[in-house]
Formats: structure tokens, C-alpha cells, sequence
């Protein structure tokens, strides 16, 4: 089963801007109220028994179950009868709003994230159709439950052996946006190892440095447009908060950080094109970037996205372009040599690798994207030959399945996504 999601950009009208603000507001409501029940039914459990809140004290029955997904579902649709509001936004929009709280209150319970917040107005940004009505893509637009035929700026075309299941409205600073979820009853084969291989390593000094001697310099998008959001925040300063030119300027703040973001996402999917052009084999370090963003270059760290790169769009365009995508273990990379395996010990402002025992000179980055290289060579070295022969037959169908689906070939253009 093969799953993806595609983007494309809204041209809705007038009132259909106007029902989506509204069922933003209604799904805004609806996870306050819902987050608000949840904190209650907690703080009514934590009041210890000798003492008491100053502020206020939650007084609730102490077999009063915890307003579960299920429980609040219920509740929803009793409220409905109290409140007419909440019968203007499909019912199934509302309860996937509660869906993605106890998704977000999960994932604080288990500590994976932190407590879930109360969203002020415009902080509510999408909302989500789980069921799409039968023949609902045409050449005009897409047939949504409720705001009817929206006018839809095709970017590329949907092969036909695609469902979409779900779409989901999102609202972005450049204005309104569909993310269609598409479903096709295929198998996909795993990419075997095949070719070139290439190892990677990310940096800052670089961005990346390949095992075959080519470094990308670190392009600075937030440095490009530092000036004018500098001054736009300034201005923002001097304006009465809640006024109309107050909003004029966040709006205006806004569009330069999808700029931004824009920019350097489009430049990740032409690096990641360009690195599978000569390769059949590409190796990165499993390194954990939260941590890097989190020291004293964590702003130059957020600024490159590596972990946007490295995570998300090189295995991406890698399970596109038929090349195999692979992790090694990151520690020692760089104290390693690449000829002869001696350890070389070098902190982090010697920027040239020299090996006493072979002689080796060369930039560190390179050498290290050299023993990731090697690395990955020998994982594979070890792993099970007896498939090799049963993967070409798979591998050659996915190629044309491949062709159907994004209409490329092995000569992809970098601009393709």
C-alpha cells in the first residue's frame, strides 16, 4: 500500500474564506474547551489533603472518569443542543480535533513532548476532512464537504491509480492550502543497495562534505532577509496591540518567514536531486540535531535545517530516485582515518586531517563523509546476499511504476519535488 500526501494551492472565494475562518474559530473553541475539561479533571487530582489552592480549588467527584476521546466525542454531540455553533462545522471535522489533543496529551503523558496549549485566535491554522466525497477532483478545483467546489492551482497532475482518502485545509501566511492524502493499492519493494556508494557529512563550516570530495558551502537564508524582518518587528513595536496595522504587520512579518522556510526547502530538494544524480548508495551519520540546535550555534544549526535535510527530504527524493538511504553510527567519525583506520585525535578547530601513520592529508569534513562511507559498506558487507537476485525483478517494476507516478526518469530534473 502506498501512501503519500500531496499540496496544492486554493483559490477559494470570498465566502468560502469566510466559512474556513469560521470553522477555524469552531475547532479553535472545541480544543480549548476539551483541553480545559482534561486540565480540570488533572488538577482535581493534585491538590494534596492538608492544604488547599489560593487562587481557586477543583472540586469534581471522585469517581468522575477522565474525559477521554471517546467521552468527549459523546459530549460533543450533546453540546450541540446548548450550543447551534458547533452545528455549523461537520461533525467529523470537530472530532478530529479531539483526535489530535489526546495525540498531544499522549504524547506529553508518555514525556516525549510538553503539556498541550490553549490556542489564541488565528493559532488554530488547519483542519482535517477524514472522508472525501466520491469523484471529488475535477479540472476546476476539488468538491469539499462543506465549502462545495474550491478552485484548486493543479501543480501536477494526479495519476489515476490514486484514492485520495482525507484532505486537510491548512492557512498559511501566502494564503489557503489543500493536503490531499493519497492511497494506491500497490506494493512497494525496499531499495536494495546498488551502485555508487556516497557518504555524507553535515556540518556548519560546510553543510555538507561527500566521500568524493565535493563540500556545499552553508547557504544563510535567515541572513538574507535579516535587515527587512528587523526592521518590520521594530515597527511592530510602536503599533497598539489588536489594531488592523497591527495585523497588516504580523501578516507581513509572516510572509517573510515562509520566505524563508520556502527558500531553504527548495534549495534542500535541489541538493538532495543533485547528490542522487551519481549516486546508488547514500550514507548520513544518525546524529540527533535537537541537541545541536539547543548550543551556542543553535541559531546557524536552525537556520541550515539539517535535520529537515537529513531526516526528511534526502530519504524522501532517495526512495524516489531508486537510491538506497542509510544511517551509520556517528561516534568517531571524524577521529577515524579513512586510509589505514588509525584513530587521529583532533578537536574541532583543526579543520585539515593529517595521519602520521599513512601520511594522509585532507580536508577533515571529506575524510570523515569517507569513513561514514566505509562504515556503511560494511553493514551492508554483512547483511544477507541470498535476496540480491529476487530484488532486480522488483526493483525494475518500482522503476516503472516510479515513471507513472511522479512521470520522471533517472534524468530528474532538480526542480522536481
Amino acid at each position: 500500500m502506498l501512501n503519500m500526501t500531496w499540496e496544492f494551492k486554493l483559490e477559494p472565494t470570498a465566502e468560502q474564506v469566510s466559512e474556513i475562518e469560521c470553522m477555524l474559530d469552531v475547532c479553535r473553541n472545541v480544543w480549548n474547551f476539551a483541553l480545559r475539561e482534561r486540565k480540570d479533571w488533572l488538577d482535581s487530582r493534585k491538590s494534596p489533603v492538608n492544604a488547599c489552592s489560593i487562587r481557586q480549588e477543583f472540586i469534581l467527584p471522585a469517581d468522575a472518569p477522565f474525559p477521554s476521546y471517546a467521552r468527549q466525542c459523546k459530549s460533543l454531540t450533546a453540546a450541540k443542543a446548548d450550543f447551534p455553533r458547533l452545528k455549523t462545522v461537520n461533525a467529523q471535522v470537530l472530532q478530529q480535533v479531539i483526535r489530535k489533543l489526546e495525540a498531544a496529551w499522549e504524547s506529553w503523558r508518555l514525556k516525549r513532548s510538553g503539556i498541550p496549549r490553549f490556542k489564541k485566535p488565528n493559532r488554530m491554522r488547519s483542519f482535517v476532512f477524514p472522508q472525501m466525497l466520491k469523484n471529488c477532483i475535477t479540472d476546476e478545483g476539488v468538491r469539499l464537504p462543506q465549502l462545495g467546489l474550491v478552485r484548486v492551482r493543479w501543480s501536477r497532475e494526479i495519476p489515476d491509480l490514486f484514492e485520495v482518502k482525507q484532505s486537510r485545509i491548512v492557512r498559511k501566511a501566502s494564503g489557503y492550502f489543500v493536503m490531499l492524502s493519497l492511497q494506491a493499492d500497490v506494493d512497494i519493494p525496499v531499495v536494495a543497495p546498488h551502485g555508487h556508494p556516497v557518504g555524507i557529512d553535515v556540518g556548519l563550516e560546510y553543510f555538507l562534505s561527500t566521500s568524493d570530495g565535493e563540500q556545499v558551502k552553508r547557504p544563510r537564508f535567515f541572513n538574507n532577509l535579516h535587515r527587512k524582518l528587523k526592521l518590520l518587528q521594530r515597527r511592530l513595536k510602536t503599533k497598539q496591540k489588536g489594531s488592523a496595522n497591527w495585523l497588516k504587520l504580523h501578516k507581513k512579518i509572516a510572509r517573510v518567514h515562509q520566505r524563508i522556510a520556502d527558500a531553504r526547502k527548495d534549495w534542500h530538494f535541489k541538493l538532495a536531486h543533485h547528490l542522487c544524480d551519481d549516486a546508488g548508495i547514500v550514507f548520513v551519520e544518525a546524529l540527533d540535531f535537537r541537541i545541536m540546535a539547543k548550543g551556542m550555534l543553535g541559531k546557524h544549526t536552525l537556520d541550515a535545517g539539517l535535520g529537515q535535510f537529513v531526516n526528511q527530504i534526502l530519504p524522501w527524493v532517495c526512495w524516489k530516485r531508486d537510491v538506497y538511504y542509510g544511517k551509520v553510527d556517528a561516534r568517531g567519525t571524524s577521529q577515524e582515518c579513512p586510509d589505514c583506520g588509525v584513530e587521529v585525535r583532533k578537536d574541532l578547530s583543526t579543520r585539515i586531517h593529517h595521519c602520521d601513520n599513512c601520511g594522509s592529508i585532507k580536508p577533515r569534513d571529506v575524510a570523515s563523509g569517507q569513513v561514514i562511507s566505509s562504515r556503511g559498506q560494511r553493514v551492508i558487507e554483512t547483511a544477507c546476499e541470498g535476496a540480491a537476485a529476487g530484488a532486480e525483478v522488483t526493483q525494475s517494476s518500482w522503476h516503472l511504476l516510479k515513471q507513472e507516478i511522479f512521470g520522471v526518469t533517472q534524468g530528474i530534473s532538480l526542480h522536481t519535488r
